[in-house]
């Protein structure tokens, strides 16, 4: 990457929203509840790809009982900064989930469309129990009706990055959660 290209790269951070400590406060917070909750019980996190991965991973160090972790991916923004609208599951579940308690685990719920989406899908396999942890929530842009269970952070209708979260592929290893300059 020429200069030119870092230089531009780190002209559209517009500002930090949340730091890596508020997030690894909240980690710590919500790996306690999650582990006191799910005691003794079989747990599936399963992670909605790509964007949280970084989550996903920080989450379960922070979770001190044994649970298990799964993958599916969604796409519904193709490289652009709005949602397209629709949904498309490109990588599912294959394993048996009816033993499970299945928390999903998403990095960022703005429309809602895609977590319905794969909410959906998932508890027509009838799992134990079915909830949703989100690192990110902007409930002002919900067009769909939907809730998830436990929200780390709740931030205003901006676009951002960082912590997993990208645009154009890009940002996803700030490990903070910032404003993209358009």
């Amino acid at each position: 990457m020429a200069l030119t290209d870092v230089l531009e790269y780190k002209s559209k951070i517009r500002r930090t929203l949340i730091t890596q400590e508020q997030i690894s406060e909240k980690l710590k917070e919500y790996g306690e509840l999650i582990s006191e909750e799910y005691s003794g019980k079989p747990l599936l996190l399963v992670s909605i790809l790509k964007g949280a991965f970084i989550f996903l991973g920080d989450i379960s160090r922070n979770i001190t009982i044994p649970h298990e972790i799964a993958f599916m991916a969604a796409q519904s923004y193709f490289e652009g900064t709005s949602s397209s609208g629709t949904v498309n599951i490109t990588l599912d579940i294959a394993q048996d989930i009816s033993e499970y308690n299945l928390l999903i685990v998403e990095d960022i719920i703005d429309t809602g469309r895609t977590l319905k989406v794969i909410f959906e899908r998932l508890k027509e396999r009838h799992p134990l129990s079915i909830k949703v942890i989100t690192l990110l929530d902007k409930p002002e842009r919900r067009v769909v009706k939907f809730e998830p269970d436990y929200t780390l952070f709740t931030i205003p209708d901006h676009f951002v990055i960082g912590y997993g979260l990208d645009c154009g592929e890009y940002y996803r290893n700030l490990p903070y959660i910032a404003e993209y300059q358009e």
